[in-house]
């Protein structure tokens, strides 16, 4: 895969689970209360670039696992 495709799909992958993770992790935190969101959102835009870095360099090998125990959980390894 290209650089340019490997960076968009690191950055919507990382963008929408740093959100869900970052959402359930302040509310788990502090409960449904004032300030839950203001929290979210700083917690958002900490992990967000960190997120999309890792993903941005983990899903190359990860291609080729997932293939591997996507076969072998088929039968055909």
């Amino acid at each position: 895969m290209e650089t340019k495709p490997r960076l968009i799909l690191a950055a919507l992958i990382s963008s929408v689970m740093v959100l869900l993770v970052t959402f359930l992790v302040a509310v788990l935190d502090l409960g449904w209360r004032a300030g839950v969101l203001n929290r979210r959102v700083k917690a958002y835009f900490l992990a967000r670039p960190i997120a999309a870095i890792t993903a941005f360099f983990i899903i190359p090998p990860a291609r080729p696992l997932t293939e591997r125990v996507a076969a072998l959980i088929d039968g055909r390894r």
